[in-house]
């Protein structure tokens, strides 16, 4: 602590976050991993004698001070470690968030009715904006922990001041605090699935309707991004007479085994910075997989790329490497000038600087910045590619910091696949992270069971009962940004006007749902007063 700063009072900022952090796990008023969040995404603001003070702290030292050791990397399957939409800024104090609320009679099994065990969901609530006769929005939570930061910020919050509405975020089954069974082992995980969380929010909507005496007809509108944008849409489709409205913001609402567009879409993205840089990136790549043919080759590679291990020859090892190099590029352009800070202790990396990095370097030199630049980002020494250490990682069933990655990976396997291979050949990353991979990993997490012909049949199962890109739901509005890899399963196009769709040139990752800045490009800003309007327009229907 000395070491951070000669000031006196940030010395002791750090120790009041410490002393908080320890006072939180012992009490169990977070878990480590909405700790972790809280200090990704905002300011841990301190207001005892030191009065109302700021400061951005390192989340690699305040996860160690937390006693945060097991090893997360930091984009995987597609999903930061924190979950794939991370709640925007904080500018307020900790103290002016809304606070956990719990809803304790929520259903195990929502299909089984012989089946009568309940359970305790978090959820966040602010009635600021509303005014008699407004209606509810309701955010619904994804794969990682909700955040109250949500209730205070970000788009929906001024659609709510206009609309005079109550904002609500129900955190998803099984991330954050919403714990339904004991532990997270694969028996227990059938419990776990996108059918489960929309009936969770049928039967949340009538505990709140009822426990608050509202009027029968209050409209609810629901939110989300990225994978709760797809539950956002499928809500809305499922539960027509419940949910008046949709906001499917980055809905990936295709789902797919081989999900080898995402890395094109990461190419194309990248070329808007230029074409040498996705060039140079397949020069370093060949040059890559060249030297990786030879032991000599390999250790030489483990001291370039930071290795927490030396490199082995296990096929395995050898692609998760080659992934975590191409996971560099994708975390950047998938969250490419989003207003959320990312997981990153400086903010604003975009993809424009990684490509500069490559351009202005030759190609392995370039490559191997990029790598300390992401490994410096997150707080890391180095890169742990060992398989078999992160699929033990994944066998663990506690819920802990860190678990919100086995959680998120069951889902890609029982339902939606989204395996970002490199099995497209017009991409610069190489070929050696095939799905043959990825569909591994299934069987060597949860059991044989998890075949690749069983995850097809999970997969057409799943665009069978949604619909996939044949969305029949209506007064659903769907944005995407062209920068954002997801953006290749969502429904770009509609000829139905009770289903619109925003395809927002240049923006990233649900770019339209985080607070509005200065610089975000025209595309953006009129985006969202789309969105605004077909609320307005909506809320004046009848349901």
């Amino acid at each position: 602590i000395g070491k951070l700063s000669h000031k006196t009072d940030d010395r002791a900022t750090v120790l009041l976050v410490v002393a908080d952090c320890q006072l939180a796990i012992k009490t169990g008023t977070q878990t480590l991993e909405q700790i972790s969040s809280t200090l990704r995404f905002g300011h841990w603001s301190c207001q005892k004698k030191f009065g109302h003070q700021k400061m951005k702290l390192s989340i690699g030292l305040i996860l160690l001070l937390c006693g945060l050791s097991q090893a997360i990397p930091h984009f995987m399957h597609g999903r930061p470690a924190s979950g794939l939409v991370p709640p925007p800024p904080l500018e307020l104090p900790v103290e002016a968030l809304p606070k956990d609320q719990y809803f304790k009679m929520q259903r195990l099994d929502h299909f089984d009715h012989t089946n009568t065990a309940v359970w305790s969901q978090r959820y966040f609530v602010n009635s600021t904006f509303h005014k008699k006769g407004g209606p509810i929005f309701l955010m619904l939570g994804g794969e990682g922990p909700a955040s109250p930061v949500w209730n205070v910020a970000g788009a929906w919050q001024m659609y709510a001041k206009k609309l005079n509405a109550i904002t609500i975020q129900l955190e998803h089954r099984f991330y954050g605090k919403s714990h339904p069974v004991s532990d997270t082992s694969t028996p227990n995980l059938k419990y776990l699935s996108s059918e489960q969380a929309l009936a969770d929010a049928a039967y949340f909507r009538h505990f709140f309707m009822t426990s608050r005496n509202m009027s029968a007809d209050t409209k609810w509108v629901v939110f989300g991004g990225s994978y709760s944008g797809a539950l956002s849409a499928w809500l809305r489709t499922k539960y027509p007479h419940l949910f008046h409205a949709s906001v499917a913001s980055s809905a990936p609402i295709l789902a797919k085994v081989d999900f080898k567009q995402y890395l094109q879409v990461v190419t194309n993205s990248l070329q808007t910075a230029g074409k040498a840089c996705t060039q140079k990136i397949l020069n370093a790549t060949s040059s890559i997989q060249g030297m990786i043919t030879s032991s000599a080759g390999r250790k030489k590679l483990s001291q370039m790329f930071k290795t927490c291990k030396p490199l082995s020859k296990d096929p395995n090892d050898i692609s998760t490497f080659m992934q975590a190099l191409a996971g560099n590029f994708e975390g950047i352009v998938q969250y490419n000038k989003d207003n959320i800070g990312f997981e990153r202790h400086t903010t604003g990396t975009t993809l424009t600087d990684l490509c500069k990095i490559m351009e202005k370097n030759k190609p392995m030199d370039g490559y191997m910045k990029v790598n300390s630049l992401i490994l410096k980002q997150n707080g890391q020494q180095c890169n742990d590619v060992v398989y078999k250490d992160m699929i033990n990682g994944m066998k663990q069933t506690k819920f802990q910091a860190g678990i919100a990655g086995r959680l998120w990976f069951y889902q890609t396997c029982t339902e939606f696949g989204y395996y970002q291979t490199s099995d497209s050949k017009q991409q610069p990353f190489g070929n050696m992270f095939p799905i043959k991979y990825w569909v591994q990993q299934c069987a060597d997490v949860f059991g044989k069971k998890f075949s690749p012909s069983y995850i097809n049949g999970e997969i057409v199962s799943t665009n069978n009962y949604y619909g996939a890109l044949n969305l029949k739901g209506t007064r659903i509005v769907l944005p995407n940004g062209s920068i954002d890899p997801w953006h290749a399963l969502g429904l770009l196009k509609s000829t139905d006007p009770s289903r619109p769709t925003i395809f927002i040139n240049g923006t990233a990752h649900c770019a339209n749902m985080y607070p509005p800045t200065p610089k975000d490009p025209a595309g953006l800003r009129q985006a969202r007063t789309k969105i605004l309007g077909y609320l307005t327009k909506w809320l004046k229907e009848k349901s």
